[in-house]
């Protein structure tokens, strides 16, 4: 889990149905453009509001148009535990890596209710699990303390850390195992964070511009920070601008105006204010004269 992954959007169709030629596109571009591995049905998969067909249909198609070329991550998680255990009982592994598992939702456990939630989650998972931390989705923090005694699990061999804390995942670094990765959740402070020992980012915009993100990423991890910085400034307005109407409104509005595929999102998530998709194609118009 070392590099760029790419947390891939489910594309639409005007009639709200997946666009499978869309999603071929983008898969095709981040495996040419450098990415290092994909995430299959992640948040900006738009998972909630996909049914079980439809999220079956996803990976298997991801899995076979990558065709074993990088490795693949499947995003299973949820806030009852017994569901993601079935799920996880039933689930055909076959072209996944590891699983993407979010710390659980709405419910807002304890730091003893995350760790015991996790702890089944490696029981039941078949491939190693990625931990999930993101508050401002979830409603609750998973602590320092708490990773790093599930760092201790064999089975759990990363955290993708989106909390946006600094001290919190300097922390995780100093005292994790040395086998144990932390991800960056967040594109505009990805070299920042890997220059402070992060192994890589789960990116969002690195399916948009996959070489220039993953150059920029694979320079951060050798120490070449003076060429990292010329990537990440050239980048840095259009990473805070996919977010600025929500996710993945904003990176499906910037690849539409690539030409990859349609904006369109399914409710309650709404496409982004003609203000945010102007000012994302005068940006991309930069990014290309430069």
């Amino acid at each position: 889990m070392k590099g760029t992954g790419v947390a891939l959007i489910t594309p639409f169709k005007k009639d709200l149905s997946i666009d499978f030629d869309a999603l071929s596109n983008i898969i095709e571009n981040c495996i040419s453009g450098g990415v290092n591995y994909l995430v299959a049905l992640g948040t900006t998969g738009e998972t909630a509001t996909l049914n079980e067909t439809e999220k079956n249909q996803i990976y298997r198609f991801i899995v076979e148009q990558v065709n074993k070329r990088v490795p693949c991550v499947a995003g299973i998680g949820g806030n009852d535990t017994r569901t993601v255990c079935s799920t996880l009982d039933q689930f055909n592994y076959e072209g996944f890596d590891a699983i993407l598992s979010v710390s659980p939702y709405y419910n807002k456990p304890n730091q003893e209710g995350i760790f015991l939630h996790y702890t089944e989650v490696a029981a039941h998972s078949k491939v190693p699990v990625i931990l999930y931390n993101v508050p401002g989705r979830t409603g609750s923090n998973m602590s320092v303390a708490t990773t790093l005694k599930l760092a201790e699990n064999q089975n759990i061999v990363a955290i993708k850390e989106a909390s946006g804390n600094p001290e919190q995942f300097m922390d995780i670094i100093q005292a994790k195992p040395a086998n144990f990765y932390v991800i960056s959740g967040d594109d505009n402070l990805t070299l920042p964070f890997v220059a402070m020992g992060m192994s890589g980012v789960i990116s969002v915009i690195a399916q948009a511009y996959p070489q220039a993100f993953s150059n920029m990423v694979q320079l951060g991890l050798n120490g070449e920070i003076t060429e990292a910085k010329i990537i990440h400034y050239q980048l840095y307005n259009m990473m805070k601008a996919i977010f600025m109407d929500g996710n993945p409104g904003g990176i499906k509005a910037l690849l539409e105006i690539q030409g990859v595929c349609s904006q369109y999102v399914r409710l309650p998530l709404a496409p982004v204010k003609q203000e945010v998709y102007t000012y994302l194609h005068e940006l991309h118009q930069q990014l290309k004269r430069n």
